[in-house]
């Protein structure tokens, strides 16, 4: 379950365990190309900036190989995915996916890979917490209970805002209204930032997002947040209260990372690419910037990595046909 793996425990005996390593610049001898990590995403995304915060200290744990981001977004990142997939498999060419890598089978109608088969998993890296947030000047409610009585009182009155058809934050929000057993009509914007802008404006009511992404509007009062998705209270905001404390157990949904290669990795080139990234996540850097933008640290190993992926593409495939949202 997604509440073990980003357990605190996890992370602090992942750090006592790599104290005990050698230095991290002779985990590996630095191979003469470098190490180039596809990511399916736009530059300044969570998952572009989290990539950027570990690629010095993942660097210095590959022995010196020096590596190159490269972004490739568009088609809910299918094409920059594909890259990867179709480059050798030596170790050289990985990707840092999220959410959507298994969320894309049951929302398209066709992909050019197969989500699982296609891929190495080499760890999930770490996940970010969702918070479900309101506008302040169109929502009574400071709670969840609170929420889903006002919710309720109109039902079909009222909008949850998303990413897009078929996200994350789709999903994320079908999860919420029917936890609440609300009626809520779902608008899909093209992104973030402009479902942002809409709920901010009060066009739309309530959303959920990333917290990382909506600090600065809950700082100003822009926003207000009802509770976290995670499984427990984020460090980054230990003030806001989670879904499920609040009543609401089955509300869980999180932003969560991974580092995966194309299928056929050797296993001692799996072995090698874990060990450098366990070690750069566990660098005091890596964690600065991770606690600033309010993501949590787990590294699993390559096998929970893989187990963790099927059971996420099981989980979203159900919340789809519950929800009836049809393949584009």
């Amino acid at each position: 379950m997604i509440r073990s793996l980003f357990s605190q425990a996890g992370v602090c005996a992942l750090l006592a365990c790599l104290c005990a390593w050698p230095a991290a610049g002779a985990l590996a001898q630095a191979p003469d190309r470098p190490l180039r990590i596809i990511l399916p995403v736009g530059a300044g995304s969570g998952v572009d900036v989290i990539t950027r915060s570990l690629t010095g200290a993942l660097s210095r744990a590959l022995g010196g190989q020096s590596v190159v981001v490269e972004n490739q977004p568009g088609a809910g990142g299918i094409p920059g995915t594909h890259a990867m997939i179709k480059s050798a498999p030596d170790g050289n060419t990985l990707s840092i996916v999220a959410n959507t890598h298994v969320i894309a089978p049951s929302v398209l109608k066709s992909m050019p890979f197969d989500a699982i088969a296609d891929v190495t998993p080499i760890a999930i890296l770490g996940s970010s917490p969702f918070v479900v947030v309101v506008n302040p000047s169109k929502v009574s409610a400071t709670n969840a209970r609170d929420l889903a009585g006002f919710l309720k009182a109109r039902p079909g009155a009222y909008n949850y805002a998303s990413s897009g058809n078929g996200t994350i934050l789709h999903l994320a929000g079908e999860m919420l209204v029917d936890e609440l057993g609300a009626d809520v009509r779902h608008i899909p914007y093209k992104g973030v930032a402009p479902m942002l802008t809409d709920v901010i404006g009060g066009q739309v009511e309530l959303a959920v997002s990333a917290l990382p992404t909506v600090q600065g509007h809950l700082k100003s009062g822009a926003l207000r947040a009802i509770g976290v998705g995670s499984a427990a209270r984020s460090p980054a905001a230990p003030e806001i209260p989670t879904i499920a404390e609040q009543g609401y157990p089955n509300f869980v949904a999180e932003g969560w990372f991974a580092a995966v290669g194309p299928a056929r990795l050797p296993p001692e080139t799996v072995r090698r690419l874990h060990a450098a990234f366990s070690a750069a996540m566990a660098a005091a850097e890596v964690r600065e910037a991770m606690a600033k933008q309010g993501n949590l640290i787990n590294v699993t190993s390559p096998e929970g990595a893989a187990q963790f992926m099927r059971s996420e593409m099981a989980k979203y495939a159900r919340l789809v046909q519950k929800a009836g949202i049809k393949p584009d």
